[in-house]
């Protein structure tokens, strides 16, 4: 009776942790996006400070995120819920009310 359960609770640890397990490709993450050229894909929050004061729009978006470095850019509005985690790749433009650019920051 004894070995059935830890049989079983063997088993049910294997199946638990394989579920755990990432299954990647052995290509070393090529599938990753690619980082611009002299740049190594973080983001630079001074390099979009232009950008204060300045309407939200998706080509000012484009122009900060390209001078940060960042691999991806997103608007922030008031009153948007946003996840917490921090992303160093990517640049957010928080703007006020009428959409205007108060802050750049990177996360």
């Amino acid at each position: 009776m004894f070995r059935t359960r830890a049989s079983l609770a063997t088993l049910l640890m294997a199946a638990v942790l394989a579920g755990c397990s990432t299954g990647g490709s052995s290509d070393g993450g090529s599938a990753a996006p690619a980082t611009p050229a002299g740049g190594d894909g973080r983001c630079s929050a001074g390099g979009a400070d232009f950008a204060v004061g300045k309407q939200g729009t998706p080509q000012l978006l484009e122009q900060a995120r390209k001078a940060t470095g960042a691999q991806t850019a997103r608007i922030l509005k008031p009153h948007d819920v946003v996840t917490l985690e921090y992303r160093s790749d990517r640049l957010n433009l928080n703007v006020d009310e009428q959409g205007k650019v108060i802050r750049a920051n990177c996360g």
